[in-house]
């Protein structure tokens, strides 16, 4: 099976490319333009590069630009990782960017696609769709985006069931709730804070430490991720990826302290606007269709998510 892999670089996309080529019968071209932290998104696929393994091939072009249908021939499924992430970088004039790479990318993106023999066509979205809710959310929730990110993502939903709907692209939407693990990129919450309590400088926190998130760990969301290549029944659905542990900010400081062994000292930061309090997700459709069991517990994915960073930041620490 050919499978194109776009956001091949990123912290989802690399982990997502390694666990598809652990079957022998899988070929994947990854696609990525590798535009901002390129030293880091390099780092992110050095395993799959230094080896030279042949059944992976690497383009780093913009999706804005780049003739499609080369990079599509032959192609049996579509993982559509690529886009501009971030809450808070949204607002205002960078909004453009947004734009540009999660909506008007898709968009072109499908219309490659339509006519192609797709078994799958898998657009990864966000719990940022969703807005503020209470308790567990079920993938009927009403989408509320508290920011022009989550707007940004909910347009690309759109799009893909439009052209399922119309066109007959496979679409599977799956929506992440904060996947954090090894390779987790810099501005993400549990990056900044680990590389700060190493460093011994205090961590910034919005508000008063107490909202709360339902944490997925790399593995779990890349096993689901795969396995929805080639579930039943799951075209034109749209599937929460979360954990089984939710926890607070201050929870987790607390539990980094205890792993790191260093004290953390918080810097106080006004409320981020545009994120919810609290997200929990309700995964049941994700266990029944992806047989999907969340196995990494919190503290053994906080561990090995210090480890990592050590090593990326081992000469940093060291000097």
């Amino acid at each position: 099976m050919k499978i194109v892999v776009t956001g091949a670089a990123g912290f989802i996309g690399s982990h997502l490319c390694e666990r598809l080529l652990q079957n022998p019968e899988h070929t994947v071209i990854g696609i990525d333009s590798l535009v901002n932290e390129r030293k880091i998104r390099l780092r992110n696929l050095i395993q799959l590069l230094e080896i030279d393994e042949p059944r992976f091939q690497f383009f780093p072009v913009d999706l804005l630009t780049a003739d499609l249908q080369p990079l599509l021939d032959g192609a049996d499924a579509v993982y559509h990782l690529a886009g501009v992430p971030g809450v808070r970088s949204s607002w205002g004039s960078q909004f453009r960017t947004y734009v540009e790479n999660n909506i008007l990318v898709t968009q072109r993106l499908l219309e490659a696609c339509k006519g192609l023999k797709l078994k799958r066509f898998i657009y990864v979205s966000t719990s940022s769709v969703y807005g503020e809710k209470e308790g567990r959310i079920t993938e009927d929730a009403r989408t509320q985006p508290l920011s022009p990110y989550g707007v940004s993502k909910l347009a690309g939903e759109h799009l893909c069931r439009i052209y399922w709907q119309t066109e007959g692209v496979p679409a599977v939407i799956l929506r992440y709730f904060t996947v954090y693990g090894p390779r987790q990129r810099p501005d993400m919450a549990f990056h900044k804070f680990i590389h700060q309590i190493l460093k011994g400088d205090p961590v910034p926190v919005y508000g008063d430490g107490l909202q709360s998130r339902d944490f997925t760990y790399i593995s779990d969301c890349v096993e689901a991720t795969a396995t929805a290549l080639r579930a039943d029944h799951i075209i034109g659905e749209t599937i929460n990826i979360g954990g089984h542990e939710r926890a607070s900010i201050q929870n987790i400081l607390k539990l980094l302290e205890e792993l790191t062994g260093k004290p953390v000292a918080i810097s106080t930061l006004a409320p981020a606007k545009g994120e919810p309090r609290h997200t929990w997700a309700d995964i049941s459709k994700a266990q029944a269709l992806l047989h999907y069991h969340p196995a990494v517990s919190l503290k053994s994915g906080l561990q090995r998510e210090i480890s990592d960073l050590k090593a990326f930041y081992k000469k940093e620490l060291n000097s």
